[in-house]
């Protein structure tokens, strides 16, 4: 594959462990189950306003980067959102063909019509996924953006989930040529206000353009910090970064996740983990971040995880360790 290769700079360090937030919370003994999975890099936990716990495993540290992998789709979720707040697109009903006009195949199936950003965001578009064993074919393409157009359709839009990156991928070009800004700065630029949230390296395609929703760098910490964010109705640092009626958008269940049968909103699984109402990202070899948010009973908590990204976590059961090690941290929380 001739594309840049993705730099995760930041030397390893000792696994650091925030002892008196975790005497405090009394989250120790939980976090140390951490130590018996193999693949954890990293976990950083958010309640109610701040971080009360962060631990390293295997050599990492909370503060390293990591490819988050398809965690990143809800960051390009995020972009797509504060674009139609500041009126860049229309909103989730805006057909694509329009603005990806010059990148359709000739005489295009007439569902490309219909195909709107909000399918892209919520993997409905209705085209052959180019995730799974399709993905190695679709990044070796000399164009991926009109590669993603010219799959064929294998169901009608707004059908069940067709989980694609190539979908997430076509809502970076948009974002990039409405914007007319490479996506990086994009996202330095609107998600900048975020304290602690910062994108280390990222791939591009053979046009320059930015790999929505894999292939991104940042920190377990970073990866916090943009889940609070959400967790706070999209304040942070003192200003709205992303409009709290697109979190409530994204939150709600399009259709059902081909992997585990929850619901998948624009970019989040939605689901019940530990007793609780969760919202969450996930990315190949189980890069996680978590938001439970606030009830009446309870305080909003963000749990993040980051892990060996070159290995499964699904058929592994590793994920399904995951989710029961947060589980038992919101409870503890």
């Amino acid at each position: 594959m001739n594309r840049r290769s993705l730099i995760l700079t930041a030397a390893a360090t000792l696994p650091v462990l925030a002892a008196p937030l975790l005497a405090r919370a009394g989250l120790s003994p939980l976090l140390g189950r951490g130590d018996a999975l193999e693949p954890l890099r990293a976990i950083a936990l958010w309640r109610d306003g701040e971080e009360i716990a962060a631990r390293g495993y295997h050599g990492f540290d909370p503060d390293r980067p990591t490819n988050i992998k398809s965690a990143s789709k809800s960051v390009i979720s995020a972009l797509a959102g504060i674009a139609i707040a500041r009126g860049l697109l229309e909103g989730a009903d805006q057909p694509i063909a329009p603005l990806l006009r010059a990148d359709l195949p000739r005489n295009p199936d007439p569902r490309m019509e219909r195909i709107t950003l909000g399918h892209l965001l919520s993997m409905q578009a209705g085209l052959e996924r180019q995730s799974g064993q399709n993905y190695g074919r679709w990044v070796s393409s000399p164009n991926w953006v009109r590669a993603a157009l010219a799959a064929p359709f294998t169901q009608e839009p707004g059908g069940r989930m067709q989980y694609s990156t190539a979908s997430t991928h076509l809502v970076a070009a948009i974002l990039t040529r409405v914007t007319g800004r490479p996506l990086m700065q994009v996202a330095r630029d609107w998600l900048g206000p975020i304290p602690g949230f910062r994108i280390t390296g990222w791939d591009r395609d053979p046009q320059g353009i930015y790999l929505g929703g894999n292939q991104m760098a940042m920190s377990t910490r970073s990866l916090l910090a943009f889940g609070a964010t959400y967790a706070q109705g999209g304040r942070a640092g003192g200003r709205q970064v992303v409009p709290a009626s697109w979190i409530e958008e994204s939150w709600q269940a399009r259709t059902a996740s081909i992997f585990s049968g929850q619901g998948y909103g624009y970019g989040w699984f939605l689901g019940r983990i530990g007793g609780r109402e969760v919202r969450y990202g996930w990315g190949y070899g189980g890069q996680m971040v978590y938001v439970f948010p606030a009830t009446r009973r309870a305080p909003a908590v963000v749990v993040a995880m980051t892990s060996n990204p070159d290995q499964p976590s699904a058929r592994t059961g590793y994920r399904n360790e995951l989710h029961r090690l947060a589980g038992d941290l919101v409870r503890a929380a």
